[in-house]
Formats: C-alpha cells, sequence, structure tokens
C-alpha cells in the first residue's frame, strides 16, 4: 500500500505578516487561487490513496481536519507533535503509523506548501520510484534547476540505477553562494532539494535505527504511549520532547548507502519568500501582482496585496506592499528572504503579531479582537451552528458577554439559560462555564474581558467536544 505523509508543520515566518505561527502559509486560502497549498497537495494525490497521514502541531489540529474534509479527505489521520522536531521524528511517528494498516507500507512523504505545476510529472516519477523502494532503496526527488538558485538547497546526484531515471544519491549541500550555484548549474548534476520522499516504511526505520537511534528510540516510545480518537492521535509531551530536532537529510539520507534521487522537472517551487509567490503569481502588463482594494499608478515589478483597507501605490519598483488587519509589510522584493528576521525580532519582543491574527479560528467558530488595553479587552466572537465552547474556567479573568445576533445558550456554575440579541450576562472569575449554540444560523457575541492577564492560557478545561481536555 502506497501511504502519502503530508508534513503539515511550519512557524509561519516566510510569508509574515499573512502567515502567523497559528496560520502557516500551507493553511492559507491565497487570492486567485481556488484552494489551500494544503488542500492541493492533498488533491495532487489524485485519489491514488486509500490512507492518508498528516503530521502537523496540535494548534494546527482543526485547521489540517476541516481542510482536509473540504476536499473529500475527512477521513485523514493526523498525528500531533507535542513540540516541533523537524522531518526524521515526524516521518518515523508516520512510520509506525503506516505499519499498523500495512506491514509492507510505502511512505510518501510530502510537504504540505509546495507549488507543482504537472501533477502528472510528479505521478509518473512516483510510480518509477515506487519500483525502486520495493527494493529497498530510499529515493528522494531532485528538481531540475533551470537557474543558479542560492536559497535552495542542492543533491549532488551519481550514476544512473540501471535502466531507470533514477540516480545514486552521493550527498546533500547547503544552500550555496551565487558562483557555486553557477558552477551547479553548468555541471547538470546537482538537484534542488525538493524535500520529497519515498521508501519502505520498515526500510526508513532501519535506516533511522541504524544512524540515529536516539531518534528510532524514543519515537518509538512516543507511539507505543500515544493515543486519540478515530482520527486524531496525541503522544507524551514528556517523551517526545526528549527527541533530537533533525531533518531526515541530516538523521539519514547523507549516511544511508540506500539512497536514491530521481529528477523532476515538474514546475516545482516551495513558495518561500514573498518574491517566489510573486513569480508563480498572474501578473499585469507591468509585472505587478494586485490584491484587493488597490490603486497602482506608475508601479511595476511589485506585489502589492490589501487587507481591509485602500491601498494607494504610486512610482513603486520591484516593492512588497502586504497589508493585514494589524501589520504591513514594506520591503524591496529582493529582500523578500529576509522576512524572517522581522519575525524573530518580534517574538524577542513577545509582540503578537509573530502569532496569529486578530481574526483566530477555532473548531466552534472564531474570535476576533477588536481593542485591548490595560487590564481589558473586547472580542467578537462567532459560534457555528451546532458548536460549544468547552466547559471551562478563568482563574484571572472576567467575562461579559451580549448576543448580538442568533440565540445562545449558556452554562455558568448551576445556571442555564438562553440569551438572545441585545441580552447579556457577566461570567465571574473562576466560574465554570460554557456557551452553546442549539440553532440553525450563527450566534455571534461580544465578549468584554477584564482582568490582570488575558491570555489564551488561562483557560481550564473540564469538558470538550473537540477532545482538547488533556487526560492525566
Amino acid at each position: 500500500m502506497l501511504i502519502p505523509v503530508v508534513l503539515a508543520g511550519g512557524g509561519g515566518t516566510r510569508l509574515w505578516p499573512l502567515s502567523r505561527a497559528a496560520l502557516p502559509k500551507q493553511f492559507i486560502a491565497f487570492p486567485g487561487r481556488g484552494h489551500t497549498l494544503f488542500q492541493e497537495t492533498l488533491l495532487r494525490l489524485g485519489g491514488r490513496a486509500g490512507l492518508v497521514i498528516v503530521v502537523c502541531n496540535e494548534e494546527h489540529r482543526f485547521l489540517a481536519a476541516e481542510q482536509s474534509r473540504q476536499v473529500g479527505m475527512g477521513d485523514a489521520r493526523i498525528l500531533l507533535e507535542p513540540a516541533p522536531r523537524n522531518t526524521a521524528p515526524a516521518l518515523a511517528l508516520a512510520a509506525w503509523e503506516a505499519l499498523q494498516a500495512d506491514p509492507d507500507a510505502v511512505l510518501l512523504a510530502l510537504p504540505s506548501d509546495h507549488f507543482i505545476e504537472q501533477a502528472e510529472v510528479l505521478h509518473a516519477a512516483i510510480d518509477e520510484a515506487e519500483s525502486i523502494a520495493r527494493e529497498d532503496s530510499l529515493v528522494t526527488f531532485g528538481i531540475v534547476p533551470d537557474a543558479p538558485e542560492t536559497g535552495y538547497g542542492y543533491m549532488a546526484a551519481g550514476e544512473t540505477l540501471g535502466s531507470s531515471k533514477a540516480r545514486r544519491l552521493q550527498r546533500f549541500v547547503e544552500k550555496p553562494d551565487s558562483a557555486t550555484a553557477e558552477k551547479y548549474l553548468a555541471s547538470g548534476n546537482y538537484l534542488w532539494n525538493s524535500g520529497i520522499f519515498l521508501f519502505r516504511a520498515r526500510t526508513y526505520l532501519a535506516e533511522l535505527e541504524r544512524y540515529a537511534g536516539d531518534i528510532h528510540r524514543i519515537c518509538r516510545r512516543a507511539h507505543e504511549s500515544g493515543g486519540g480518537g478515530e482520527d486524531f492521535r496525541r503522544y507524551d509531551g514528556a517523551v517526545f520532547a526528549e527527541c533530537p530536532g533533525k531533518s531526515i537529510d541530516y538523521a539519514v539520507m547523507e549516511h544511508t548507502r540506500r539512497g536514491a534521487v530521481i529528477p523532476l522537472a515538474a514546475g516545482w517551487s516551495d513558495l518561500g519568500a514573498w518574491d517566489a509567490l510573486w513569480r508563480h503569481s498572474q501578473q499585469d502588463a507591468a509585472g505587478n501582482v494586485i490584491n484587493g482594494d488597490v490603486i497602482c499608478h506608475d508601479t511595476s515589478g511589485s506585489h502589492v496585496q490589501a487587507g481591509s483597507r485602500l491601498i494607494a501605490a504610486l512610482g513603486l519598483r520591484d516593492l512588497l506592499v502586504i497589508d493585514t488587519a494589524d501589520a504591513l509589510l514594506v520591503a524591496d522584493r529582493a529582500s523578500a528572504r529576509q522576512v524572517g528576521e522581522i519575525v524573530g525580532e518580534l517574538r524577542r519582543s513577545a509582540r503578537s503579531e509573530a502569532e496569529q491574527h486578530r481574526l483566530v479560528q477555532r473548531p466552534w467558530g472564531s474570535f476576533e479582537c477588536l481593542a485591548t488595553g490595560a487590564g481589558f479587552q473586547v472580542k467578537h466572537l462567532l459560534v457555528k451552528p451546532g458548536a460549544a465552547l468547552s466547559l471551562q474556567k478563568h482563574e484571572r479573568r472576567s467575562e461579559h458577554w451580549t448576543v448580538v445576533r442568533g440565540r445562545a445558550m449558556v452554562s455558568c456554575d448551576e445556571r442555564e439559560f438562553e440569551l438572545e440579541v441585545n441580552e447579556s450576562t457577566m461570567i465571574p472569575l473562576g466560574s465554570k462555564h460554557r456557551l452553546r449554540n442549539s440553532g440553525d444560523e450563527p450566534v455571534e457575541i461580544i465578549e468584554v474581558q477584564l482582568g490582570d492577564y488575558l491570555g489564551e492560557d488561562d483557560i481550564i478545561r473540564y469538558e470538550d467536544q473537540y477532545g482538547r481536555v488533556r487526560q492525566s
């Protein structure tokens, strides 16, 4: 059985401010695209997979589940990493999960944030790789370079393997400088590292045990102690925290003697920065990518994206102007790959703009921060029909709810009552409470929080229909 493993981790740094830690690029519906990159990855499988495994972190569980459901893959198995540890541990967890379904499972590891124009070319390469993998090779796919790119890692390819297009994998090399990249391109023996792999689950685990025994041992313990619901699996955070964070490249592929690489020319990009997204988006006659409410005059080679307000651009050359409700990026397009430095500075300053947008999705609906100040915060909550917040309490804040749309069912300690439009209630500090929507239309609430700490982690959950209560 061929089992795709969609790797959906990510820090949300490279396409900031549109991407954030709570909403990395693979889950964003970019203007002009019908699906998110994550959904495009699932759809690219072309129905050839019976079981799909998704590896992501806890915070993105419901994004992954809902977006899978939207494209008809709601039965995907979601593995929730307690902490980011890179691709070698993620694939180890996926390998043990796959072996439970098929002792001879072949894994197709796919990053969820890549753009591939020619899916049929990828499928042909997968078919060829599968025959090699069944002979216990660890196969990766190397992108045939069309430019001396300095933003990608490379792989050196050796002699061909039999009559196939596959070549022996000699070594990985880091991102080169311009002169070295020119030499790589001219040689014809270097390929870009795509991060796509195909191998037998048991072969990968055997090589992982040989070359990175600590990762193998810890991930096996985590797998054996894991549990969860029908569609997801959690792992012991204390066990997984001991695992080194290593990519499959460093942990296995640089050491194995079973490595093979198949050249791939399928219109690939990892959309790793705003300049890459500009290149792969529809441009006007002046080379501009324009999204949203934008007026441009005497502007060329720029990506201008409006959020909730008008942007007027005049006399711009090769710039990025990316607007959101709480942050605006203005940058030279040539500096696009340095956006992560801005995010690093935001995190060092504990700025919320690095972590999430004002509008935050939850399994029950969404909330948007409208105003904040010393000791108070105002939010707009939308609760979907049939949905409910967890039964919870707060230790450092009280809440005041006013219904502006729909009819809400409220539980507060021993009381349960309905609130209609223009009715309000107070949730005292320390009270167990829950908000439910039993109706057929969304319920909208204006929530005013008062307290000395208003962070989202001031929640103690007792019951939750979405499985967010951790078992002790």
